[in-house]
């Protein structure tokens, strides 16, 4: 799939496409007539009423309308959008999730790990492509997948996602996930705020960090197959309903409120070239703002391979406390703050104003090093940080994954005090 995908170039612009000659009206959006015989339909991601720099929405071009459907009813949803535990101040660490050895799909496999009214944080493991069709009422769908790639197609056409790279499913956009190396793991960020959007780069300048280019949507592509199970995620409960067609009939499309996806190896990383380890922040790929500037309802932050060159300086993370919630994940490699535990496929979650920062082994070898230029490579993890507690969900703290020894890591840290009272 992925070596036939054309993709269309940069974020939020305002996209046009068609995959049949003719389908995108000339002059207006919605003619009374289509010249094809189509359907227009605007998706809308924003309020109609929002400054023009805030609007989200979208023209579809379809065979039958979306409002041709019967109505839902309510379905099993397993562990995805699982009850919340009471809020923990703990830092809390877990093994990766397995591969079930059932038979389960994308949604089957999703796992509530946690969340608050701004965010929800995911686990997914899955053994089988989806025959039937998702979408999610509740906010978008921020994907990192950690182990096989993702075959996302959504209405607006198709996406190939593959480990270092991230996808974005705008809120209520129908999507279906294949998997084409037949069992896949990552991590699904559910963002119930403000969509997604490149931080402001103030004295960076006007390059750097994630670049607008980078970013690639997809061109319209549609199918006419039969009967289509679709399922929605409404409040935290899962409801389904049966189509007699698919819902991927969208023939072309413009707009700017798309699916879309990044590789995270040509995020532009920003680093210290004299002393100390740089705040987190400088390495932010996306974030969902509030109305208090500088607060973000959720920033996407990773830790790419880059020279640590920084003089006089204890370079790993510093230790720290944090007014912010961080849950991290590892995609792959091991992580410069923690020697050991934290495995590709896990997880950590360091709660407001919990006390964190390198384990043992790490700060004792930073505080011997020999600060010559070297490069931290082969490994790749990432942060969803958000100002509000994030709530473990029951599963994640009564689950066998959890490491109920996380806070040994930080046992060792022995005094180094070599001063005199008085």
């Amino acid at each position: 799939m992925s070596a036939d995908l054309r993709y269309q170039s940069g974020f939020g612009n305002e996209f046009a496409t068609e995959a049949v000659k003719g389908g995108l009206p000339e002059g207006q959006n919605s003619p009374q007539r289509h010249p094809l015989g189509l359907y227009a339909e605007q998706i809308s991601g924003s309020p109609f009423t929002v400054p023009r720099k805030e609007v989200k929405r979208t023209w579809v071009y379809r065979i039958r309308p979306s409002a041709d459907h019967p109505s839902y009813r309510r379905i099993d949803q397993g562990l995805f959008g699982a009850a919340l535990g009471e809020p923990n101040p703990n830092r809390l660490r877990w093994d990766p999730l397995p591969i079930p050895d059932a038979p389960a799909d994308f949604v089957s496999g999703l796992v509530t790990w946690g969340g608050n009214t701004g965010v929800s944080v995911h686990l997914y493991a899955a053994n089988r492509s989806m025959r039937r069709v998702f979408w999610d009422a509740d906010g978008e769908l921020l994907m990192v997948p950690q182990q096989g790639a993702l075959a996302i197609e959504t209405e607006l056409g198709r996406l190939h996602v593959r480990p270092g790279e991230v996808a974005v499913v705008p809120r209520g956009m129908r999507m279906r996930v294949g998997l084409p190396d037949r069992e896949a793991r990552g991590y699904v960020c559910e963002n119930h705020g403000t969509p997604f959007r490149l931080p402001d780069l103030g004295p960076i300048g006007s390059n750097g960090l994630a670049n607008p280019r980078d970013f690639q949507a997809p061109v319209a592509w549609f199918e006419e197959t039969g009967p289509t199970e679709v399922v929605q995620k409404f409040e935290n409960t899962l409801w389904a309903t049966e189509l007699d067609r698919s819902p991927f009939d969208v023939v072309a499309w413009h707009g700017n409120y798309v699916p879309y996806k990044y590789d995270l190896a040509r995020f532009m990383a920003i680093n210290t070239v004299s002393f100390d380890h740089c705040d987190p922040s400088i390495f932010t790929v996306l974030t969902s703002p509030t109305d208090t500037p500088g607060t973000a309802n959720c920033d996407f932050v990773i830790f790419p391979p880059r020279w640590m060159v920084a003089e006089h300086t204890f370079r790993p993370p510093w230790f720290h406390r944090n007014v912010m919630n961080e849950f991290m994940g590892l995609i792959h490699g091991a992580y410069e703050s923690k020697a050991h535990g934290f495995q590709p496929g896990g997880a950590s979650l360091h709660p407001c104003m919990s006390a964190h920062g390198p384990d043992a082994a790490v700060t004792e070898a930073a505080m011997a090093a020999e600060l010559k230029p070297a490069r931290i490579e082969g490994a790749l993890a990432f942060m969803f940080e958000t100002r509000q507690i994030i709530r473990p969900s029951r599963f994640a703290l009564e689950t066998s994954l959890l490491q109920r020894d996380y806070d040994a890591c930080w046992q060792g840290l022995g005094s180094h005090f070599a001063g005199r009272r008085g």
